[in-house]
């Protein structure tokens, strides 16, 4: 009886092989290693040619101490996980492609880790906590730039004893080129945590700061910046540097006085300056600098010679500069973070020692407050084709270029769009041409926030900080006849606030050159600062200078 089911079985095995006309027969006779794999599959292909460029990185590891003679720090502030895969789908679809495809610049680096983002005292954290810990290796509370969780926030009697080395720092002692470039204000938190020690990120100038701290000697963090090469060296017997070559950015107001004599060229206020101790801070590099060139505009941006001798200032708005989308809207015009990034570098790599150069993408961060994806996203992308620069104009096999976030945003991608739905456009499913609605019967967007000010429609205004001249919007609107892909649309937010929040998520860091495997896994904000310094030996290289 066995038997005879086993023979049963056998035949109707046989059968559906042979009778059924169905049965894809050929593939039943291709040969085994055609089986094993999908060469005719684009996905296939793509993918596996990934994994064939990051094994043939690996192999080309430079992995000893010091091997890096440079060092590139992006900070794209507040580019989420989130963040990047938007921009990358915009990006796309701008070129003509579905867009999911795409990838920006770094994201063809070769390794890839995470970080977590939370200070000392808080579970979503701030960017001046979160950059202490990327430049100088410890984590610390909210708030509060360049020093340790024992100092209490905004008290001045705390700062002494409890300040931190950051990188840019040691690379300065250890003879290499240094150099600071941001869109933001150059005392905001994240370039002041590279330069100044501060129990409070907003003493950005000495009308920010208590009577006290004044009395007792606590210097606002623009006066620290002029001062930078003279404070550094007292702090070490005999040390002489020749302080920070390139400083770019935003924030001219909180180096000058409060006189409308000082007003710059293109000052929005009809008192730019903020200074009431009467300091001309521009005037004082000037002076302690009288080789350098200070920029206030495209104008001289664009002359600048990369090869004259003396360092680099460049401050071009009277704030933060403004967003990629609306930057052509400057007074006297302002230069790109790609071309400011080109110039940094252009700068520093005269020095043969090498260099250390810190480039954020400050306004990724404020586009997000405003619920305005747009413009965070725009400024991903220039902050993508900045970092494109930084690797074609640096020596792959001596440059280490590290990518990432100081921390995210309440920022998500939801919905079921179909594959090249538009990033910022309402949602219309897979297998549908009409646009998704909520159970209201509303349609609604790919892209939202939990929180922030929620929906606006400013039609084609490029600037998303318009937002905060308006109420808050509460709750969901009909979308039905809004553009949502215009760069004045503000997205809707769950819960309604004057200004979005920072999120608690890990952030993506991306690194290329020597010493880049060591970003790999998930490690703390501050373990960044010592792949720096085994990648270029700072600490080791600072050592040997004071020692001579």
């Amino acid at each position: 009886m066995k038997k005879l089911i086993l023979a049963a079985l056998a035949s109707a095995v046989l059968c559906l092989q042979a009778c059924d006309k169905n049965m894809p027969v050929a593939d039943v006779e291709r040969p085994a290693a055609e089986l094993l794999t999908h060469s005719d599959n684009s996905w296939y292909i793509e993918s596996a040619a990934k994994v064939d460029d990051i094994h043939a990185a690996m192999t080309q590891i430079r992995s000893s101490k010091g091997a890096a003679k440079n060092i590139i720090l992006f900070i794209g502030d507040g580019m989420s996980i989130a963040t990047t895969t938007a921009a990358r789908i915009l990006d796309g679809q701008q070129k003509g492609m579905d867009g999911e495809e795409n990838s920006l610049s770094y994201g063809n680096f070769p390794f890839t880790g995470l970080m977590k983002t939370y200070n000392v005292d808080a579970q979503t954290p701030d960017s001046a906590g979160t950059m202490t810990a990327i430049i100088s290796g410890v984590k610390t509370d909210v708030g509060v730039i360049g020093v340790d969780e024992d100092v209490v926030l905004d008290d001045c009697s705390t700062l002494a004893g409890n300040q931190l080395i950051t990188a840019l720092e040691l690379a300065e002692i250890a003879g290499l080129s240094t150099g600071i470039v941001s869109t933001a204000r150059i005392t905001h938190a994240t370039p002041a945590a590279a330069y100044a020690k501060s129990p409070s990120r907003d003493w950005e100038d000495v009308s920010n700061m208590p009577l006290d701290a004044v009395v007792e000697g606590c210097e606002d963090i623009a006066s620290q910046l002029v001062n930078f090469e003279a404070n550094l060296e007292a702090q070490f017997q005999g040390l002489d540097i020749d302080g920070i070559e390139v400083v770019m950015g935003g924030g001219r107001r909180h180096f000058l006085p409060v006189e409308k004599a000082a007003n710059s060229v293109d000052a929005s206020s009809e008192v730019e300056g903020d200074r009431t101790d009467g300091r001309n801070l521009i005037a004082e590099w000037q002076a302690i600098y009288p080789t350098g060139t200070y920029i206030a505009e495209q104008g001289g941006f664009d002359t600048l010679d990369v090869n004259s001798q003396g360092p680099v200032f460049g401050l071009f708005n009277e704030s933060h500069m403004l967003y990629e989308a609306d930057r052509a809207n400057d007074i006297a015009g302002e230069p790109s973070l790609t071309e400011m990034t080109s110039v940094a570098v252009d700068i520093l790599d005269k020095n043969p020692r090498g260099y250390f150069l810190v480039v954020e993408s400050g306004r990724i961060d404020h586009g997000h407050h405003a619920n305005n994806a747009y413009n965070a996203l725009t400024d991903t992308i220039e902050f993508s084709r900045a970092i494109q620069a930084a690797v074609d104009n640096s020596n792959p096999d001596e440059t280490l270029i590290i990518v990432t976030a100081d921390h995210g945003h309440v920022f998500t991608i939801a919905g079921y769009p179909k594959r090249g739905n538009p990033i910022l456009g309402k949602v219309i499913d897979v297998g549908s041409s009409d646009l998704a609605t909520d159970i209201d019967g509303m349609p609604y967007t790919t892209l939202g926030y939990a929180n922030g000010p929620g929906f606006h429609d400013f039609g084609a205004e490029t600037n998303a900080d318009k937002v905060y001249y308006t109420e808050p919007f509460a709750g969901r609107t009909d979308l039905t006849n809004i553009d949502t892909e215009s760069s004045g649309f503000h997205q809707e937010a769950m819960i309604s606030k004057r200004s979005e929040t920072h999120s608690g998520e890990d952030v993506a860091v991306y690194a290329t050159g020597p010493g880049g495997h060591l970003v790999s896994g998930t490690q703390e904000q501050s373990g960044l600062f010592h792949i720096m310094n085994f990648a270029a030996d700072l600490v080791g290289k600072a050592q040997t200078s004071l020692a001579n």
